[in-house]
This record gives C-alpha cells, sequence and structure tokens, in this order.
C-alpha cells in the first residue's frame, strides 16, 4: 500500500542535538558549515587572481567574529521585541538570529582595515569573496527552518512550509494568520536566490570584463531586490513603519546603492589592483645577471643601463674615428 506524502513541507521536530553537554544548535550548525565553504570558495577565487590564499583565512579570523556581532546588533536594533526575557538574551544567536546587512557592514569594515594593513586591494578581494558570501547565507537559512522562522504568509502551495501553533503565536504573526497551518517559506526562497546569484556572479567573472568591485556591487544590488521581494510575503514580527517592514525600506536603499555603485565602478579608468601582500621578511628581487657576450653582440657594455644609448658601430675598434683619420695621413707623407 503506497504511503501518501504530505502535501506540505513537514517542521522538524528538534532545533539542536547534544553532544555530551554541550548542545549544538542547527542555526549555529549551518552557519558554521556556511562559513567554511565560504572561506574554500574565497580561497581558490583569490588563488586565481594571483592572490595569497593564506590570506583568507587570516582575513576571516577577524571578519566571521566582526561580522556575527555586527549581525546581532542589527538584530537587536531592529527587532527588539524578539530578544529573548533572559540576561543573555542581547547575545543569544541562536534565537532570533543575525541580521545580514549589520553582519555585512562592520564584517566589511573590519576587512578592508585589515587588507589594507596588508598592503592588499579590498576591491579585488570584495570581487573573490562576493560569490562565497552568498552562498554562506544560504546555507545559514537551513538553521532558519530548524528554528521554524523566517515564513510569509499562509499559503495552500504544496511547498508550504508547515508552522505548529506555539510559532506562530511567538513568531509575532497577526492574529488573523493564527489559524492557518502552512506558509509561504521565504527561508527556502532564499536559500535558491542566494546558491543561483552566487552562480551568475561567477559566470559574469569568467565570460566579461568587471572592474573590481563590481561583482561585489552586484552582490549588494541582488541581494537587497531580492529581500524587496522576500519582505513582501513575510508575516512574522518586525519594525512596520507606514504600514511597511523596516526591512523594505533597507532593502530599496540598497538596492539603489549597489545599482549605482555598480554602474560608477564600471565607468571610472583601469586601475592596477594589488593581489599579493607585501612581506617584510622578503629579500628585494635580485636582477638577473648579464649577459655579457649578448652585450658585447649589441655594443653594449655588461655594466651599461637599460636607458643608456648604445656606442657607435665602430666603437669596438679600438680607437676613435679622428685617430684613424690621421694614422692614415701621416701613413701617406711618410710614403710620398
Amino acid at each position: 500500500m503506497a504511503m501518501a506524502m504530505p502535501a506540505y513541507i513537514p517542521s522538524p521536530s528538534i532545533n539542536s542535538f547534544h553532544i555530551g553537554p554541550l548542545d549544538v544548535h542547527f542555526y549555529a550548525l549551518a552557519y558554521l558549515v556556511g562559513i567554511t565553504v565560504a572561506v574554500i570558495m574565497t580561497r581558490r577565487r583569490w588563488r586565481a587572481v594571483g592572490g595569497d590564499p593564506e590570506l583568507v583565512g587570516d582575513i576571516a579570523l577577524w571578519v566571521v567574529p566582526a561580522g556575527i556581532i555586527g549581525g546581532r546588533i542589527y538584530f537587536d536594533i531592529t527587532t527588539p521585541m524578539d530578544i529573548p526575557h533572559v540576561w543573555y538574551g542581547a547575545f543569544a544567536i541562536w534565537s532570533g538570529g543575525l541580521g545580514i546587512w549589520g553582519g555585512v557592514l562592520v564584517g566589511g569594515l573590519v576587512g578592508v582595515w585589515r587588507l589594507r594593513r596588508r598592503g592588499v586591494s579590498p576591491a579585488l578581494f570584495a570581487d573573490a569573496m562576493a560569490p562565497g558570501l552568498l552562498v554562506a547565507q544560504g546555507l545559514g537559512r537551513i538553521g532558519n527552518y530548524f528554528n521554524k522562522e523566517l515564513f510569509g504568509r499562509p499559503t495552500t502551495l504544496p511547498w508550504g512550509l508547515e508552522i505548529p501553533y506555539q510559532y506562530r503565536v511567538s513568531g509575532g504573526i497577526p492574529a488573523k494568520y493564527l489559524s492557518a497551518s502552512t506558509f509561504q517559506p521565504t527561508f527556502l526562497y532564499e536559500l535558491i536566490f542566494d546558491i543561483a546569484w552566487a552562480c551568475v556572479l561567477i559566470w559574469l567573472g569568467h565570460h566579461r570584463k568587471i572592474k573590481p568591485p563590481g561583482l561585489f556591487a552586484l552582490y549588494v544590488f541582488g541581494y537587497s531586490a531580492y529581500r524587496i521581494f522576500e519582505e513582501s510575503l513575510r508575516v512574522d514580527s518586525s519594525v512596520y513603519i507606514f504600514g511597511l517592514r523596516l526591512n523594505l525600506y533597507i532593502a530599496s536603499v540598497l538596492a539603489v546603492f549597489g545599482a549605482v555603485w555598480f554602474y560608477r565602478s564600471q565607468r571610472r579608468p583601469d586601475r592596477i589592483y594589488t593581489a599579493r601582500a607585501a612581506s617584510a621578511t622578503e629579500p628585494p628581487e635580485q636582477a638577473e645577471p648579464a649577459d655579457d657576450a649578448g652585450a658585447a653582440r649589441s655594443g653594449r657594455s655588461a655594466d651599461a643601463g637599460p636607458d643608456d644609448p648604445p656606442p657607435p658601430d665602430d666603437a669596438t675598434s679600438g680607437d676613435p674615428p679622428e685617430a684613424d683619420a690621421q694614422s692614415s695621413r701621416d701613413s701617406e707623407q711618410a710614403t710620398s
């Protein structure tokens, strides 16, 4: 007898598991996996433009903690009603989560600081990092699934997300939606978009001449434009201004900013970007030994500089032309 499949996406029964005394949350695990994949992707892309892949790990050690702090500050500011009512509630990233834009802003500022200290172009590095950042965000949304959050309006579509009643109430959705049981899985929509847009950026980087930081500007534009769509679907708790979610305004502003940033970056003259960090321990490059034979063949001494003019063709005869002419006249007089 065939078993009927549910016409919706069921919610997971757990959101964490235990390893001894340690409580491992799927939300944190999803982001750790995403960050690992992003670092691997960025290492490969950074090596491809001539950079040292080891630099990626050094930057990640600074950027990841800064991004987590910035993301949590953004969440606490924009959704204070969702902060758990415990002394550590403001820091409980596994409950409520992180705000992407706060993480990108703070992590980006710290990354620029570190890259400039290493003598590396932040614009070039940002382009190498952009696809991996999208993948990390997409994989992180799997954690929202386990937390039963980040869902949209009620739906009867086959891929509607089942949200248990207690999570509907705690999620702060309007009372008129509490009787519904399946909702738009906006976390899944974002996961699909993030992976797809990362592929687009990689394709553009290989097939079109995009001046840095054009790919990162397209990341800002594309992701923010998508969030306008997502915010129009979401009904979970949020600060509202004139009947619209706060994040919808922010997404709209950043989408315009990303488009203008990309346009201006592609209009300016070409620049030379530094991918290799200068090392104080490396000895200066030694000039290759001059080829004496080659110098003789070209009429130049081995010590001649590259800008020194070549000597005249008869310079190898030993005496100047005036001396040869005088010697010839003396010889004629002696034989006459």
